[in-house]
């Protein structure tokens, strides 16, 4: 059942021209209707499931709060980062060029403390029993085995402790 109407060409003819709907405007036939009724189905769920995630609050505040510590992170990294570089040229500056007063405090100051250390020192082991002592003793063998592990952990605690501090303070 095709509509046709006439229709002139440029010659004067006429010619008939089918007014037929393409077929994905056809109607669908029986079998097809199911299939049909199955695709707009699955698009609506699609629908339904993206208009609920971007309704859903509670997720979303928790991934941009997950992206905002990631951030965090990475900087506190980088601070981490310049700030033990600043640190290790401060600690070489010093080292280089202390004044000549300044270099005898330092000593008269060490000498004090060792003296002190020495002194406590002493007074902990009459005090202390004898296992106390032991595990003491063996402590100190691995401190001054292992100086610049030590000294590299404590300083990263340090740092790690400035930051986080930095960081509370600007919240």
């Amino acid at each position: 059942m095709s509509n046709s109407k006439p229709q002139t060409n440029n010659s004067g003819s006429t010619t008939k021209t089918s007014t037929k709907s393409s077929e994905s405007t056809a109607k669908p036939t029986t079998g097809e209707l199911p299939v049909k009724a199955e695709e707009t189905r699955e698009e609506l769920g699609e629908t339904v499931q993206s208009l609920a995630e971007k309704a859903d609050v509670k997720a979303r505040a928790q991934e941009k709060a997950v992206a905002a510590r990631q951030q965090l992170d990475e900087k506190t990294a980088q601070a981490r980062t310049q700030l033990q570089g600043k640190a290790s040229q401060a600690v070489h500056l010093v080292r280089e060029k202390p004044p000549q007063p300044v270099r005898a405090k330092a000593v008269a100051a060490s000498e004090q403390l060792r003296d002190k250390a020495t002194q406590v020192g002493q007074l902990a082991r009459d005090k202390a029993p004898e296992p106390v002592l032991e595990k003491a003793t063996q402590g100190v063998h691995m401190a001054r085995a292992n100086r610049t592990p030590l000294f590299a952990v404590t300083g990263v605690l340090v740092v790690t402790l400035l930051v986080a501090r930095r960081v509370r303070r600007s919240r």
